[in-house]
């Protein structure tokens, strides 16, 4: 839906508390389910939105490579962002943190200014890689979308496993010297703890979120990080281990991890394998019906199967059938 609101004026109407404290914590990346013939459910994905936002979380990112953004036409997702802003816009308790992964820096910034006035509280932004743009190519296409959404607070991306790009620590902190609505960085490098001691020792000091599903989650919590985004089906295994690092348990929040870290470390192996992982337990815990991916995909076989059964039976107490 179109609007002339301009992100100023959005910001100044900021709820409080403010967005980014908002994502401290776990911030699930959504899910996006098909039908078996490779439709959007729709209905499926208001479950999903729903189911995760009473699982304890102040913010949902949307969407990502666990929602399988690179397979959704441009209006599945303008439509699927719909959906989410309608949970989201009037609540001072979540915010929605909605994705730039637009290669064309004018495409870019088009579509960060909508998805601010359509009611995003933060933009992710996914620096462009495609063909391998220079470094002084990816800092400007960021510095562009920067000063596009300003003040709008803004979750820059770095995915060098899955995109190539490469920006360090020292390029990131002079951005954030120029455009102060670079709030924080969602690290996704592998092992991101050094990555993220690094931003904090930066001037001036930059606030991380981790990805890649936790895999390095308590290495990460010690260096500095304020929060985690993994996927969204087992959002109350995360939340579980968050609130125990919050609450000053550090070696029950890392016992909890240490169970989780052989799923998810044979998962993210690949990323279309945890995709679908992830929608094969959604499915088995009645979010939706089909855990179809849209080709090219990953076909689980067997053992991947019996796998994620196993993941279900262990953690059980934490992730009962979903009755929404």
């Amino acid at each position: 839906m179109s609007t002339t609101r301009n992100p100023e004026a959005l910001a100044s109407a900021r709820r409080d508390p403010d967005p980014i404290s908002l994502v401290r914590g776990v911030s699930p990346v959504l899910e996006v389910p098909f039908t078996d013939t490779s439709e959007v459910d729709y209905a499926g994905f208001d479950r999903v939105v729903r189911h995760v936002l009473g699982a304890g979380v102040t913010s949902v990112m949307f969407p990502g490579f666990a929602s399988e953004f690179h397979k959704l036409s441009d209006d599945e997702r303008q439509r699927l962002v719909g959906v989410l802003l309608e949970h989201t816009r009037d609540r001072p308790d979540v915010a929605a943190i909605l994705a730039v992964q637009d290669h064309a820096t004018t495409l870019a910034i088009t579509h960060a200014r909508q998805l601010v006035a359509d009611g995003a509280d933060l933009i992710n932004l996914l620096p462009p890689y495609f063909l391998a743009p220079t470094p002084a190519a990816v800092r400007a296409h960021v510095r562009a979308v920067l000063d596009a959404v300003a003040p709008v607070p803004v979750v820059l991306q770095y995915a060098p496993h899955q995109t190539g790009t490469s920006l360090d620590a020292g390029t990131i902190a002079a951005l954030a010297r120029d455009h102060p609505n670079l709030a924080l960085v969602k690290v996704e490098s592998t092992p991101p703890g050094a990555f993220i001691a690094a931003l904090r020792a930066q001037e001036p000091a930059l606030s991380a979120v981790v990805g890649y599903a936790g895999v390095q989650l308590p290495d990460a919590v010690r260096r500095g990080a304020v929060g985690l985004q993994p996927g969204c089906s087992a959002t109350e295994v995360y939340v579980e281990i968050w609130r125990r690092f919050e609450a000053g348990e550090p070696e029950g929040a890392t016992e909890l991890h240490r169970r989780l870290l052989p799923y998810i470390s044979y998962w993210m192996l690949e990323t279309e394998l945890i995709i679908a992982a992830e929608k094969l337990i959604s499915v088995r815990r009645g979010l939706f019906e089909s855990s179809h991916c849209r080709m090219p995909a990953h076909e689980l076989d067997t053992e991947e199967v019996a796998m994620i059964d196993r993941f279900l039976a262990e953690f059980a107490d934490y992730l009962p059938p979903v009755d929404i």
